[in-house]
């Protein structure tokens, strides 16, 4: 008999599986790896196992998924769902693309999203803010304010007599830095105006007003309040972070960090271009779906220190600049062709309520800072403000590593910015056993010699493969880093060779088929689905097609300053916060620099939205730091194809990397070298 086989994605984990025609989804899950709640025992009451079916043509996968591609519902779950519909689009769910797993059985190739809710191993977001001195002059200030009592001889109106008193004290309240308030054309917020009266009363006669940029009353409140809260949001590709501020003394009170739920309608930029341009509704789903996030953080860091959504009077915004355009709900098309021009590139200040984020003070605004080019996007103008490369001697390169890699290079003389597509295999995707950074991904490998058995660390789970009580260490999959660490290790050990092929030899490890050859990363009884989990050719191939446009890139930065190597390295962002300088180096993602100098800090998107938000005069730079930068458009580079060929070597085909000297093989002229470019290259024997 025939057994029919069908594919299953389960996101935002970004797991692939094949399962049996007829097999219950949460057990698919479960074999897969993916942990999906369940409370009740399948009995249909406490719906912790509910997943979204997405539905339409994945293109990465190649599949097509729907609800008709799961078990027609039964009684019991139509009931269930009829029951509590209401709620769950309040929650800012679609109740018909939701299904119990427990319920559902599998009839076709599916992309599943595992919400949060239903997860018991949680996306890991590693975007932490760091330590950061910054003048704290914030685009609002706060200000206690004194009436006169209203009498019959003195029936001035509550604003009128409302300016005359902050005119007063204004300048006695004002601070080096601080923004003037300019009484004879300051305005208030209707919203904030109807309830002016009744504010001053219940106050008796005493009021706390915040105002915008010097200009606009956006807040009242009765009496004294010294409150002062903004949040600072970093809209990644595939994460969403937010920092929860105090504007007075800019103290991080709060950090909360999720998925970006548009994973589930594109893994990348450009698929999520496509999604908007080839759905009606494509548009709005993304954005409503980002706006949902960004609601749902600034409620959870508020509760994080019993405070309100509504207590934030000021909001920056950064992304790349698909994710600005899908935030302020601006159509991308014109971003996914040539020559990839963006709807603006100006700094925009919108209210939070014109949004959709209702969950904010109705008066806040929301500020997005600029972009620097079509694809170098406030993201990376945040990660200056946070750098200041512009303000050094020494000629650094930044890199910003992801689904669309960022670089920028130079210093305060003057910087060269580019952009490169990498695909999601920096995510964990396109690998036969990757995943997003989930607790049981693999993380850190090390091979100590060819015939050693691999060592490998998990998330969440601080002891190696190897050590006592190791039998704990169970993986579930490999995430980017943990991918870079095993490359970086199969090269250094010669168990593939420069070209990434694997060696002739049999050796330990290595799994050979009439199909493909593979290297035995985690044995079965090492991992929680109980097979194998492996690093195949395919696997390679594809992480020498992310690494090598960014090694590209980084070379015209330098060509076009006219430099042969960066003073420094600075790798930015979530993910190029857990990658290790020499791994990168000995696959060549990054150009030669001496290990010392290559440096992960961490999220610094996240880090110059505060700076933003806490330094109203940063921001106004950041304007003008944008318009500075030099863009290096790649596809119209002379050579970029062979450039990228050469490029695809570990860690390069013929540049050098003396810093690598005692780590990597002795590397040798390559025969295709050779044949592309004559004599013209170098003999690398010491390289």
């Amino acid at each position: 008999m025939i057994t029919h086989q069908h594919v299953v994605v389960f996101q935002p984990m970004g797991i692939r599986t094949e399962v049996v025609d007829g097999h219950q989804l949460r057990d698919a899950a479960k074999s897969a790896g993916v942990e999906i709640r369940s409370l009740c025992g399948e009995r249909i009451n406490c719906g912790k196992c509910r997943v979204i079916v997405q539905s339409g043509n994945f293109e990465r996968w190649g599949i097509k998924s729907g609800l008709d591609h799961l078990s027609p519902m039964k009684a019991g779950e139509k009931e269930y769902w009829s029951r509590r519909r209401k709620g769950l689009i309040a929650q800012g769910y679609d109740p018909d693309f939701l299904r119990l797993s427990c319920q559902a059985c599998v009839q076709g190739d599916l992309v599943i999203t595992v919400p949060e809710s239903s997860q018991t191993a949680k996306q890991v977001v590693r975007k932490g803010a760091r330590s950061r001195a910054v003048e704290i002059h914030p685009n609002v200030r706060k200000l206690f304010v004194e009436l006169e009592a209203a009498s019959l001889a003195d029936t001035e109106g509550d604003w009128g007599r409302l300016v005359k008193a902050i005119a007063q004290i204004e300048p006695l309240t004002r601070n080096p830095g601080d923004q003037q308030i300019d009484t004879e054309s300051l305005t208030i917020d209707l919203p904030a105006l109807q309830e002016l009266q009744h504010i001053i009363r219940q106050g008796s006669w005493s009021l706390s007003v915040t105002i915008w940029e010097g200009r606009e009353v956006i807040r009242v409140e009765p009496g004294f309040s010294d409150s002062l809260i903004g949040l600072a949001v970093d809209i990644g590709t595939t994460s969403i972070t937010a920092y929860l501020c105090d504007l007075s003394t800019g103290e991080i009170l709060a950090t909360e960090d999720t998925m970006n739920p548009q994973v589930a309608y594109g893994e990348d930029i450009m698929s999520r271009i496509s999604f908007a341009i080839d759905n009606d509704d494509g548009l709005e789903k993304l954005h409503k779906s980002v706006i949902r996030s960004v609601n749902e953080l600034a409620r959870k860091s508020c509760r994080q220190v019993n405070l309100k959504p509504g207590d934030i009077v000021s909001v920056v915004v950064v992304g790349n600049s698909v994710m600005h355009h899908l935030f302020l709900n601006l159509d991308p098309t014109s971003l996914g062709r040539a020559p990839y021009i963006p709807a603006t590139k100006n700094s925009i200040d919108l209210r939070s309520r014109d949004l959709g984020l209702t969950k904010l003070n109705t008066g806040a605004y929301v500020h997005l800072l600029p972009l620097i080019a079509s694809f170098v996007g406030a993201d990376c103008l945040a990660v200056l403000l946070a750098e200041a490369p512009h303000e050094q001697d020494e000629n650094w390169l930044i890199v910003d590593v992801g689904t669309n890699a960022e670089l920028v290079l130079g210093n305060r003389q003057q910087l060269v910015c580019t952009s490169t597509p990498t695909g999601p295999v920096f995510e964990g995707g396109h690998m036969e056993h990757g995943m997003r950074a989930a607790g049981g991904a693999i993380e850190r490998v090390v091979i100590g010699d060819w015939w050693k058995p691999p060592r490998f660390k998990v998330i969440g789970n601080p002891s190696w493969s190897d050590s006592p009580g190791s039998h704990n260490v169970l993986a579930r999959g490999i995430c980017g880093s943990g991918m870079i660490d095993a490359v970086a290790e199969l090269y250094r050990t010669g168990i593939i060779q420069p070209d990434g092929l694997f060696t002739d030899e049999e050796l330990p490890y290595l799994k050979r088929s009439a199909e493909s050859v593979e290297y035995i990363l985690a044995k079965s009884d090492q991992t929680v689905g109980g097979h194998d989990i492996t690093i195949s050719q395919e696997d390679i191939r594809q992480l020498q097609l992310a690494k090598a446009p960014l090694y590209v890139a980084a070379q015209y930065l330098l060509n076009s300053l006219g430099l042969k190597q960066p003073d420094r390295i600075l790798l930015a962002g979530g993910f190029g916060t857990n990658i290790h300088p020499e791994k990168a180096l000995l696959i060549g993602m990054i150009p030669n620099c001496p290990l010392d100098r290559v440096h992960s800090v961490g999220n610094s998107a996240g880090d110059g939205a505060r700076i933003a938000l806490l330094n109203h005069e940063k921001s106004k730079q950041a304007l003008q730091l944008a318009r500075s930068i030099k863009r290096i458009e790649l596809p119209i580079q002379t050579g970029f194809h062979d450039q990228f060929t050469l490029a695809l070597n570990f860690p390069h085909m013929v540049d050098p990397y003396p810093c690598l000297e005692g780590i990597a093989p002795v590397r040798h002229p390559d025969p295709m070298a050779r044949k592309l470019f004559g004599d013209t290259i170098p003999d690398l024997e010491n390289y």
